[in-house]
């Protein structure tokens, strides 16, 4: 059953659940972190209303600034500025950023230890019709073996208002992934983040206490939703499950995972990004050294993404709360 004590949404499961692009908390974040610092400036290229910047933009013009299609040149202004003391946030599409500029995160602002905050949108293959080229399912894999890069993947537009406005608090790059569709609203205001914190949110036990849980389904971003209506689908059928938020992939909470892991030794990793390099390979990463156990990965196999409706996608490339569900099947009997 869904953890009481996160104060998730009462309605994650009605056919009309809310729906709300990941990329709007995003912008709704990025006020909120400028209003309680001035030190917050916005850097974009060429995609402000896209990535939700424009609503900065508007409330705060003078401390924001347009780059163009010069994705390189938007990773070292930012450096920078931060150098001079501001806390910048950039943002594009991800297959641009971190995807085109990556040498220039890599080298001006993570090996300089600049706090820039980068916000990638319209990551997975939810993207749809605008196909391969601008579907980021790499972006994962690229941030994540930065050293001193934080990277995040909220579940949801709510999430993603609080990780913008916890991201401008740190003092490290930060990445924070986004998505471009309407996704279901999982969280609430009420509901607890914090950055490097994986939470809980489904435990098969608390329906069924006798009965303990076989499989630690650990998602990651939109995907989650899924991971949520898999496990209430499993649950019917006697297979009971725990399954995490893991909203931030780097650093890895490890005490919450092995805790799960622990009450249910076999896992299947969620994420809409390559299960080469990805969450799914840091959750293996992990356990290979402290806790091995069988494990499922439920992402793309090695293929670019291709055009589609973003419900199509999901199917196609077996992300889908069904795919998930056999995923279960398959490792709960190894």
């Amino acid at each position: 059953m869904i953890v009481p004590e996160e104060n998730l949404n009462p309605h994650i499961f009605d056919n009309d659940v809310e729906q709300v692009a990941i990329r709007k908390g995003f912008g709704d974040g990025l006020v909120l972190a400028a209003e309680a610092d001035e030190r917050v400036v916005g850097l974009c290229a060429d995609l402000t209303e896209s990535t939700h910047m424009s609503e900065f933009k508007k409330k705060f013009p003078k401390r924001f600034v347009e780059l163009g299609v010069a994705e390189q040149n938007l990773a070292g202004v930012a450096s920078g500025m931060a150098a001079m003391g501001k806390i910048p946030f950039l943002t594009s599409y991800a297959m641009f950023s971190p995807g085109r500029n990556w040498e220039q995160i890599r080298t001006t602002i993570c090996y300089n230890d600049r706090p820039v905050k980068i916000a990638g949108s319209h990551a997975g293959v939810s993207v749809g019709p605008d196909g391969g080229t601008h579907q980021a399912i790499e972006d994962i894999a690229i941030t994540r073996v930065v050293p001193r890069m934080v990277v995040i993947s909220p579940c949801d537009a709510i999430e993603a208002r609080k990780a913008t406005v916890a991201a401008a608090k740190t003092t490290t790059p930060v990445y924070v992934r986004l998505a471009r569709e309407k996704t279901p609203v999982i969280t609430t205001d009420a509901s607890p983040f914090e950055i490097g914190k994986a939470r809980v949110y489904w435990d098969g036990a608390r329906a069924t206490p006798a009965v303990a849980p076989r499989v630690t389904i650990i998602a990651t971003g939109a995907l989650l939703h899924q991971a949520l209506q898999a496990a209430r689908e499993l649950a019917t059928g006697g297979i009971g499950t725990i399954v995490v938020n893991l909203s931030t992939v780097k650093p890895l909470d490890e005490e919450t995972i092995l805790a799960a892991v622990k009450r249910a030794p076999r896992v299947v990793t969620v994420e809409e990004h390559q299960i080469a390099g990805g969450m799914g390979s840091a959750v293996a990463e992990l356990l290979v050294q402290r806790m091995p156990v069988p494990q499922e990965l439920v992402g793309v196999r090695d293929k670019f993404g291709q055009s589609g409706s973003p419900k199509e996608l999901i199917e196609l490339f077996g992300m889908s709360a069904k795919a998930i569900i056999l995923a279960v099947k398959r490792v709960s009997t190894r």
